[in-house]
């Protein structure tokens, strides 16, 4: 079948009720995020997603995912080196606020010295298809590394459940021609939860007396409450652990440092004192989830704490795009990656990306950015969506922060994915165009603190995100995009 006619084209009639068995399956199944206007706070709606599963090339599916375990033993050892993580952030601090800030965090605890004994990444890498012509094979270039806050696992794991019932159930139009052994199922909720529960055990038994649990930090009023409630059910049903969610405002209010062994413990609404194993952030990570002082109280608190952190401020601090960028340098991965092949399979995933300091590179790549400005994307230290400046926009960005601030940024060569088209249904309309794909790859490291030794270290799921060809950015939470399964091909 020519890929043109793929996603097929339904009648009205058979659209509609293809889109009511995808509404109803994705409300019964958690398939769902909160509405924006939401007083009652029990209101659901169908997450944003592909209503066909996108057609992956499956050979670069299978390298993603294996390349992973190299990616987490990479990032783990990064946030582990004192050494060249501190000078990087410390010269990305002096033209940065919100890393000073994480710095600063940081700088206090270690000065004091870190109690806790393991550190946990939940990690994702993300990827675009790289095929700058029909003649040149298909490739992974990563866009990115993600070290804190990797969203969208319970979710992409219900929807390659619901793409195989839509398959199942015959409700796709017969021109699909969609197979189940190409639509595989996606193991992110249980992988993403076993890391979880191995930080817990890890951490070991609470004082006598006490219950532990794994504490969540979430923003303030959650719309994609969904996707990590998914996380809690399998922590809680297959591994007997419990899970216990605050914002990092009621941080100081409802949990306490233990004197001496500094364990955080949480008061519960029941009014019992439990124990936290492990603090998963889940907000964090960009700078409007620390409106006040407040909440850096809270980071530093729980940093300081005995719990282990997924990430900590170390991990976090190392993914910066800085860190990603430094990491491309010729001779870089060889001081955390000691096999000449597997970093040579890492290489092979990197996308051309550059400074944009005062060095030679750095000077060189802002002469591109002000005369080529089409064939890149310029990227700051955020996560989350909605932050990076593409093509012709860059000089002009450039040009209103001050050169003096340059150096904060990264400049990355646009990736050129083959074209496809999609059915994205949002807020229940079916919008059908060209669309590009991300795959991002999940990965569980855990380490021990005081050697940076790897005690578990996998692959964990994927996550496909797609978005409108004419839109430069792909968050799904920030509005951009949509979540996607895979349907692999040859």
């Amino acid at each position: 079948m020519a890929a043109a006619a793929y996603p097929p084209t339904a009648t009205p009639e058979a659209l509609s009720a293809l889109l009511q068995v995808f509404a109803d399956y994705s409300l019964s199944h958690g398939l769902a995020v909160r509405p924006v206007t939401n007083p009652t706070n029990t209101l659901a709606t169908p997450a944003p997603v592909s209503l066909y599963p996108s057609r992956f090339p499956r050979t670069c599916f299978a390298s993603g995912r294996s390349v992973q375990p190299l990616y987490n033993a990479l990032y783990a050892a990064v946030a582990h080196d004192a050494e060249w993580l501190g000078k990087l952030i410390q010269d990305l601090a002096a033209v940065d606020t919100f890393m000073k800030s994480l710095h600063d965090v940081y700088l206090q605890v270690s000065a004091e010295g870190f109690a806790h004994e393991y550190a946990l990444g939940l990690f994702r890498s993300d990827y675009m298809v790289h095929r700058p012509s029909p003649s040149d094979p298909p490739v992974l270039h990563q866009v990115e590394f993600n070290t804190i806050a990797a969203s969208f696992g319970g979710l992409a794991s219900r929807v390659s459940e619901l793409h195989r019932f839509l398959v199942k159930s015959a409700a796709y139009p017969k021109a699909a021609e969609l197979s189940l052994e190409d639509i595989p199922l996606n193991p992110a909720v249980k992988e993403l939860a076993a890391g979880l529960a191995a930080a817990d055990h890890y951490y070991g038994a609470a004082e006598a007396g006490r219950g532990k649990a794994v504490l969540f930090i979430v923003q303030p009023g959650e719309r994609n409450a969904f996707d990590q409630r998914w996380l809690e059910y399998e922590l809680v049903e297959e591994h007997g652990v419990r899970v216990c969610r605050l914002s990092l405002v009621e941080v100081p209010v409802k949990t306490t440092l233990e004197t001496g062994s500094r364990r955080l413990l949480y008061t519960t609404p029941n009014g019992e004192t439990v124990e936290v194993s492990t603090v998963y952030f889940r907000a964090g990570y960009g700078p409007d989830d620390y409106p006040t002082s407040l909440e850096w109280e809270a980071r530093t608190q729980l940093e300081r704490s005995r719990a282990v952190k997924c990430p900590t401020i170390a991990t976090q601090l190392a993914g910066a795009k800085k860190v990603q960028q430094e990491l491309a340098v010729d001779g870089v991965l060889g001081r955390f990656i000691k096999s000449p092949s597997e970093r040579e399979e890492i290489r092979a995933t990197f996308a051309a990306i550059y400074p944009l300091d005062t060095s030679p590179a750095g000077l060189a790549a802002r002469k591109l950015a002000f005369e080529h400005p089409e064939r890149y994307v310029l990227k700051p230290q955020r996560e989350g969506g909605g932050n990076n400046v593409y093509r012709s926009k860059i000089p002009g960005f450039l040009n209103s922060i001050g050169e003096n601030l340059w150096s904060g940024y990264i400049l990355m060569e646009l990736i050129e994915p083959p074209p496809a088209e999609g059915v994205i249904v949002r807020n229940a309309e079916a919008l059908r165009g060209a669309v590009v794909g991300e795959l991002g790859v999940y990965g569980v490291a855990l380490w021990r603190e005081k050697d940076g030794e790897l005690l578990v270290n996998k692959e964990a799921g994927w996550l496909l995100r797609t978005k409108g060809a004419d839109s430069e950015e792909g968050g799904v939470a920030a509005g951009f995009g949509c979540v996607d399964g895979v349907c692999l091909v040859d």
